[in-house]
């Protein structure tokens, strides 16, 4: 008898604290699943237009729009989701509104809607999110996978379970149905939460507290990214040394300046030991942890297939079979 192979990862969440690079892990997964003949959807949901600056391409809209080749000759394409446009497709779905939304939206009722009601914002986003993931085209899936740019570690929890609590207020009708559908995608193999952290001692911790709520709420977590960790290692340097230094630069061996740049030294020394430590500390969450270089100019386009070629996918990166579909 043979196994049957889990379902393969479809929806990829990125999430991490501010400051992170949580949005250039995700644009670098992004390309880094995009295999041969593989498309992959790069999605962000606040409005931040994060990912067309890395790609050199202007402000992404709600329309789809092909972004760059992946690193295995694929197609990387990118998407803003806004909760007021996809609003308009979830009356165009249900109710057969068509252009009566968009008289709607004219007068302001859409973006009324979205802001008054709790959750209704998040729970459009991830409905948008599940089309994506489970569309056909010609009998095959639209996308290989899709690469979310979540909310921050903080907030991302709220935001992927808001479809569990809407389908337990609305127990019939098209809402309750359709947030129970997007729930039980959120809470399948065919979703995994990614964490992104630098090696610093808040990132850190806010990750490891991200990743207690997530499994507490059943959500499928991934792998965590330790981002921006420098290259150098630690050296032994005495004050006699770098006092020589300077001399042999012709600057002056000053105690002040020495003692100033043993200072520098010491803490740049630390901060490189420290390392290991928040390295030991997510390797006890059990997870597989990837490990991505600090780009000391900032992470323009080379900078992402950089990082995408550093990254690992295994075999969320193969193409998932045609008898592969959501947990709808």
């Amino acid at each position: 008898m043979t196994a049957t192979a889990p379902p393969v990862p479809r929806l990829h969440v990125v999430t991490g604290k501010g400051g992170t690079g949580k949005t250039s892990v995700a644009a670098a997964l992004a390309l880094a699943l995009a295999g041969s003949g593989r498309r992959v959807l790069l999605v962000e949901v606040e409005g931040r237009q994060g990912i067309a600056p890395l790609f050199d391409a202007p402000s992404l809209g709600y329309e789809e729009r092909h972004l760059a080749a992946g690193t295995g000759g694929g197609e990387v394409f990118g998407q803003a989701v806004d909760a007021d446009e996809a609003l308009l497709d979830y009356l165009t779905m249900f109710y057969r509104l068509g252009s009566a939304g968009k008289v709607l939206q004219k007068f302001g009722a859409i973006d009324f809607a979205t802001t008054i009601a709790p959750g209704l914002r998040d729970i459009l986003l991830t409905g948008k999110l599940k089309e994506a993931v489970s569309r056909t085209e010609s009998g095959r899936m639209a996308y290989d996978a899709v690469v979310l740019d979540a909310p921050p570690t903080g907030r991302v929890v709220k935001f992927l379970n808001v479809t569990v609590e809407s389908g337990r207020l609305a127990k019939t009708g098209p809402i309750g149905k359709h947030s129970r559908s997007v729930a039980r995608m959120l809470h399948s193999s065919l979703t995994t939460v990614h964490l992104v952290t630098t090696p610093a001692a808040m990132p850190v911790q806010e990750t490891l507290d991200a990743h207690r709520d997530l499994v507490a709420a059943d959500l499928p977590v991934g792998h965590v990214v330790l981002n921006k960790v420098a290259a150098a290692k630690p050296v032994e340097v005495s004050a006699d040394e770098v006092g020589a230094g300077l001399a042999r630069a012709g600057l002056s061996a000053d105690a002040t300046l020495v003692a100033g740049l043993m200072s520098e030294y010491g803490a740049a020394r630390t901060e490189i030991e420290a390392v290991d430590a928040y390295r030991d500390r997510l390797e006890r969450l059990g997870r597989p942890v990837e490990e991505l270089p600090l780009l000391p100019e900032g992470v323009d386009l080379s900078g992402l297939y950089q990082l995408a070629r550093a990254l690992r996918p295994g075999p969320a990166a193969r193409r998932p079979r045609d008898g592969d579909t959501d947990a709808a």
